[in-house]
């Protein structure tokens, strides 16, 4: 199934932090815009949303299948509301949360503290955003 940008964003958007509120799903929203605007490291040759929320192992809302169980909650079966569409449309148009620095990467620890450090040392701890701890690049994300 092929989705446009913005229907993408959205449905990731829903997947990912649909529970977080529009604060948390904006988060989400800029680190994903963030890596298609990176021109170094990991994501420097991702240029579009698609390319970025595809790219393998990196989003569990686009995975089909995890651990061995089909994922129930994945982008094929989310409805955007009016609210996804909305926040997709403000990262899309260059919009930022200015206290989430230039974050390329989140998750959920499932636990009330964030790691320093995410994924290894390539990304340092900005701020923890509802249940998502939020990284930025450190330098070390150039080499990768």
């Amino acid at each position: 199934m092929a989705f446009s940008d913005r229907e993408l964003l959205a449905r990731i958007l829903e997947c990912e932090a649909g529970g977080e509120g529009d604060t948390g799903m904006k988060a989400v929203a800029c680190v994903v815009m963030n890596r298609v605007q990176v021109d170094y490291g990991e994501y420097g040759n991702l240029y579009t949303v698609n390319e970025v929320i595809y790219q393998p192992r990196q989003f569990t809302c686009v995975m089909e299948m995890v651990g061995g169980q089909y994922n129930m909650q994945n982008v094929y079966n989310m409805r955007p509301t009016e609210v996804q569409y909305d926040i997709a449309d403000w990262a899309m148009a260059g919009n930022r949360l200015t206290n989430l620095g230039f974050a390329l990467w989140y998750y959920n620890p499932f636990k009330p503290t964030c790691r320093d450090n995410f994924p290894s040392a390539v990304g340092e701890l900005v701020i923890r955003i509802g249940d998502h701890c939020f990284y930025n690049p450190t330098a070390a994300y150039a080499d990768t």
